[in-house]
Formats: C-alpha cells, structure tokens, sequence
C-alpha cells in the first residue's frame, strides 16, 4: 500500500521568500518542467508573481531588494499556496493552472484543448532568423498544427505584409487559437482551418511552418504527468515519431509554390528523421537548443526526393 507523499509547507511572507520556499517545495515533489520554465526557480517565480497579480518579466535574482523584500499578506499567502499544492497534486503544467503562456516575450492564452506553446521556431519569427528564406513573392504562410494558434500570431506580427492560415486536426485546438488571434486584434490577417494535415489546405503556400506530434513511442511511454496532460494528439508521431512528417513530405509539394520552403521542428527526433528520409537535403536551423531541432526543406528538394522514391 502506498504512502501519501509528504510536500513541504509553503513558507514566508515576502515575494523572495515565497519564491524560495515554492521552489524548495516543487524541488521535493519532484515535479517535471519544460513548459515554459526548465527549473523548480524560474517556475516558483512564475506562479507567485502571476498569483500575486505581478509583472511576470520580473527577474528576480536580479531584482532589487524592495521588490523581494515586498510583503505579501496572509491571505495572498494561502492562495499563493493553495496555488503550488493544485500544481504538485495534479501534475498539470503551470500554464494550464495560470490559463497562459509566454512565447518570445508574447502573452497567449492555453489550456486543456491544446498542447502548452514552446516552438523553437518562434524564436525564428522573432529574431528574423526566418527572413532570409522569404522572398518578395511570400505572400501565403500555413501554420500546420497550430494548437493554440502562438506561431500563427507571431508570424502575422512579424511580417505583416503576408496572409496566414493557422490550421490543425482538433476543433478544441483551433478554439483556442480563435482566442489568441482575437486576443491580439489580428482577425483580419490570420484565418484558421480545420485540417487532417494538408487535406483541405490546397494553397499554394509560400511559407508552411509546423511544429508536428513527432515524439517516438518508446518516448511516449516514458513521459511525465505534466506532458500527459497535454492532447495525446498533438504529442504523439508513431513508432519513430516521423508518422506526421511523412505524409507532410508526400503531400506538400502539390500545395506549395515554386520556391516555398517548410520551416519543420522535430525536437530530439533528428536520428529517427534522418533515417526515415536519409536522401533528402534539408538545412538545419540555429536555435538556442543548437541545430538538431529545426530544419527546413525546399519545395524544390521535395519534388526531387519524391521522384526518386517514385512517389510522383
């Protein structure tokens, strides 16, 4: 029979306090990060700062002393909390608790419905690490499994002379974007689809970027909670994870322009990627993870390798 797990009590009556006691408590329970924050710090930091109603860019191990020293009355103090003991019992990701994730400094509404938004390629939208593989053609940019629509909204912020389509499988997923792309007053430029992949996304696309389910099954299998609580959907890409990717590459060239390119994340997957595809040429992209995460591939390269798997 097992034991209920013991957890720390919350202590202290000032924001640096609470944030050091949240984080020694999320420490021992042995909680799993990755959905926004990679350590039980930068987590605390977030949920008491959001609970106390704080700016969320605050930093504090490098915040003067009135802003740690700021106290925090007793009954903040319960929810802050009540807050830490709801994310150590049930195992869900901050962001579900909070109802909101940051991507790249931009505030996106999350939940239940759709995968908890962490693209690498955002940081390509942003620090236009992407431009130089746009061309004064580039007009109609697809956002393949947009969850809750985050690099949808991005793009649309950082070009703004283009047209985007946020598309994804899952109604629930494409409710939340609706909120996003309403959220960030950008109705008029970004439109959202229901899609079994490229089925009813004909284009011809200048631009398609996609963050797919590509995790293996030996890696599903071995998931923590807080990634269990995500759509199983959005996660999930078979046997080496390359399920989704494969019917992208044989469908793609038919909806995509003369020189459109796909901008494709596929995390950890890169050795299961080149072995499902060992004669296709991609370019491997730098992000603050390296260069095994991103990859883009041209539409040019496409037809070529599918000629070659006598697939055209």
């Amino acid at each position: 029979m097992n034991t209920p797990q013991q957890h720390p009590t919350l202590a202290g009556n000032t924001v640096g306090a609470l944030v050091e006691s949240g984080a020694q408590c999320l420490a021992a329970a042995g909680v799993s990060f990755g959905h926004g924050t990679t350590n039980a710090h930068d987590e605390a930091t977030w949920l008491v700062l959001w609970r106390l109603g704080l700016p969320l860019d605050s930093d504090l191990s490098d915040a003067p002393d009135s802003m740690k020293n700021q106290p925090v009355a007793p009954a903040d103090q319960a929810l802050v909390a009540t807050l830490f003991e709801e994310r150590i019992r049930t195992r869900k990701p901050a962001a579900y608790l909070t109802q909101e994730a940051w991507l790249q400094g931009v505030p996106f509404y999350v939940d239940e419905r759709a995968i908890v938004p962490r693209s690498f390629i955002a940081e390509l939208l942003v620090d236009g690490g992407a431009d130089e593989y746009l061309s004064d053609r580039t007009r109609q940019v697809l956002d393949l499994c947009t969850g809750n629509g985050s690099l949808a909204v991005l793009a649309a912020m950082a070009w703004p002379e283009v047209a985007v389509t946020g598309a994804d499988i899952s109604p629930d997923a494409l409710a939340v974007a609706r909120i996003n792309v309403d959220k960030h007053g950008l109705q008029d430029r970004i439109q959202l689809q229901l899609s079994d992949g490229l089925a009813a996304l004909p284009g011809p696309w200048d631009l398609i970027l996609c963050n797919p389910p590509y995790v293996n099954a030996a890696s599903m299998a071995a998931l923590p909670t807080e990634y269990r609580a995500e759509p199983e959907l959005a996660l999930a890409g078979g046997n080496d994870g390359m399920d989704f990717v494969r019917q992208l590459f044989a469908a793609a060239p038919a909806c995509m322009s003369e020189d459109a390119v796909i901008i494709l994340e596929i995390g950890n997957e890169r050795a299961h990627f080149e072995a499902a595809f060992p004669q296709l040429p991609v370019f491997w992209l730098d992000t603050s993870a390296g260069e095994d995460q991103v990859l883009l591939v041209s539409a040019i390269a496409l037809r070529h390798w599918l000629k070659s798997q006598e697939i055209l």
